[in-house]
């Protein structure tokens, strides 16, 4: 049984259903527009507790999962979205100790989820050429211990890829056709290529390159996510619906032909 201690994360639902991530602090109260609780209260209690706000409003108190941890993350850029990242990592193949090159670090969002797959025997080689991007990464891997499976690197792919022989090579960079040739390089024999663009323009000119540059079973695919409202007799779609965030393209290295 893991209770809750000072230094802790917890996340809070509302009433209203809104989520909170918030570090337990002894004698300090968190305020929302439902009232505030006193985080002393919660120390030693079993996480799925219950609390209530000084307003009546009762809130559900979560340990927080990686996939909250990333999704509170601060925005420097735009996040690879929740419904694209469990496509990605399926097939890239991303498992314990595999090698993977990743460039455009960005938020950090897709680095963090690539290093607990990877964790505790593989590596993430995550590029990018802002240097303050590279900085909050760092910062949150540290946070949540992931930092030792990650190496943050300051450059471009489209001009030097120092490793080799690596399972998968992923990008989020405006231009990726320039890096397919790198990529090439970098992967090891049948190794995957994935590249998250999001318009049809990058597509296209990516895939052309792909199919130039001697790579083999290429898909792209864009994922639609609508979520339903449940209630008995009242079940229907959401009027909202998270569409189109990017298209996600993949391909195989194969051999040239000699």
């Amino acid at each position: 049984m893991e209770t809750i201690n000072e230094g802790s994360t917890v996340l809070f639902i509302t009433e209203k259903k809104k989520k909170y991530m918030v570090r337990i602090s002894r004698g300090r109260r968190y305020h929302t527009s439902e009232g505030y609780v006193d985080l002393s209260e919660l120390i030693g209690k079993r996480y799925g507790c219950r609390i209530k706000s000084n307003t009546g409003s009762t809130w559900t108190v979560l340990k927080p999962t990686i996939l909250d941890y990333v999704l509170h993350y601060p925005r420097l850029t735009q996040i690879v979205y929740p419904k694209d990242l469990g496509y990605i990592i399926l097939i890239s193949g991303v498992r314990s100790g595999s090698r993977v090159v990743e460039a455009g670090t960005g938020s950090g969002v897709l680095t963090t989820i690539l290093a607990s797959y990877v964790a505790p025997t593989g590596k993430v080689y995550s590029y990018d050429v802002q240097e303050e991007y590279l900085e909050n990464a760092k910062r949150n891997l540290e946070k949540l211990g992931l930092l030792d499976y990650v190496e943050l690197k300051h450059g471009s792919v489209e001009e030097s890829v120092e490793e080799r022989d690596v399972d998968a090579f992923i990008l989020d960079v405006p231009e990726p056709w320039k890096a397919v040739k790198p990529a090439y390089n970098a992967l090891k024999d049948s190794g995957i290529f994935i590249s998250i663009s999001p318009t049809i323009e990058q597509v296209v000119e990516t895939v052309e390159t792909l199919r130039i540059e001697g790579f083999d079973d290429i898909s792209t695919v864009e994922i639609l996510l609508r979520e339903m409202r449940v209630k008995k007799g009242m079940t229907r779609p959401v009027h909202l619906m998270h569409a189109h965030t990017c298209y996600i393209t993949s391909a195989r290295k194969t051999l040239k032909e000699e």
